[in-house]
């Protein structure tokens, strides 16, 4: 039996139960018994049954559109993280949005205050580096719709977030450098007020107490981004202080790579003079000479899962205020020929 227009009330008329039984089956409700959801779903597969979007999204007063915030997109990172997304959507009747924060904090709050007048169902964000207020997001919350956090935390906004364990990372990191012989071991670190700096921040500093190898002020420098280009200059200092570093570890595989490029054209050898690891595995670092030693994030996994957490609230109707799920997930660290063998 086949109908385009087949709708709820058809298919509680052929199995002889209410209306309500069928939307609650159709939504998984657990409060029905499994066997009369089978039946609901097998009879709505055969009937060709389709929602109604129109009419649901009125009687919700949202559409069928989820946005995905990211600062950027260029990189391997963040669009691996929207393929795991889009690959959860797409079994869905929801439909995603990209937009681009480019790393301002205007632009976000200006891009979450647009979703909101278009009653998007939900959003899921990678936070600018220049974010350091989250009245929008709570604005955002507060008007019915809920969120996940991913990538970058946001210390004190209560939200459900998606993380990777930057610090465990950072400090496996640093140790391996330590057991290959290492004892001079600079950073190049990302922008500051980014948890995902601070946290590998940390975690080089403790691999070095740990270690009872002292913390030089001179091999920590910031950068005032992530690409390539933003490392070429904190790059080139370290190689001018009169102490050279044997290492350096990089907040990313660009600032990484641009250690390299810097080591290259002063001729030093890579692993023998200076050994080098970045974070975030690129595909591209692998193919560099020598291949970069690099921190491998799970980046399409942080997608799904992000992508997963928000979909449940949406088909439960709900946006918590309490009971946030904190999903952190681990680093593994592939080594390659940048970095000296233990």
């Amino acid at each position: 039996m086949k109908n385009v227009n087949v709708t709820i009330k058809d298919i509680a008329k052929e199995l002889k139960v209410s209306a309500s039984t069928v939307s609650r089956a159709l939504k998984d409700y657990s409060g029905l018994k499994k066997e009369t959801i089978k039946k609901v779903k097998a009879l709505a597969k055969r009937m060709n049954y389709r929602p109604n979007l129109t009419a649901i999204n009125l009687l919700k007063k949202r559409n069928n559109i989820i946005a995905v915030i990211v600062p950027e997109i260029n990189g391997h990172f963040y669009s691996n993280v929207v393929t795991g997304i889009q690959d959860v959507v797409d079994s869905t009747d929801y439909n995603i949005i990209i937009c681009l924060s480019n790393e301002s904090y205007r632009k976000e709050v200006a891009i979450i205050e647009n979703l909101s007048r278009a009653r998007i169902s939900g959003i899921l964000v990678a936070p600018s580096s220049t974010t350091k207020k989250f009245n929008h997001f709570k604005r955002f919350q507060k008007n019915g719709s809920p969120l996940v956090i991913f990538d970058r935390d946001c210390i004190g906004l209560d939200a459900n977030k998606v993380l990777v364990d930057d610090y465990s990372g950072a400090f496996q990191a640093v140790e391996y450098l330590i057991h290959s012989g290492c004892k001079k071991i600079a950073h190049i670190g990302g922008v500051l007020n980014l948890t995902t700096t601070s946290h590998r921040l940390q975690g080089y500093l403790d691999a070095l107490k740990q270690n009872n190898l002292p913390i030089n002020e001179d091999y920590i420098i910031h950068a005032s981004g992530f690409s390539h280009q933003d490392g070429m200059e904190p790059a080139k200092l370290l190689f001018q202080l009169k102490n050279t570093p044997d290492a350096i570890f990089g907040v990313n595989d660009r600032i990484a790579i641009a250690a390299m490029f810097t080591a290259k054209k002063l001729n030093l050898r890579i692993p023998e003079d200076v050994s080098i690891i970045g974070f975030d595995d690129e595909p591209q670092s692998s193919y560099f000479t020598p291949a970069l030693t690099s921190v491998r994030q799970p980046s399409y996994g942080i997608g799904m899962l992000s992508a997963r957490i928000l979909l449940k609230h949406i088909k439960e109707n709900e946006n918590p205020t309490t009971g946030f799920r904190y999903e952190v997930f681990k680093t593994e660290l592939i080594i390659r020929s940048s970095s000296r063998e233990i």
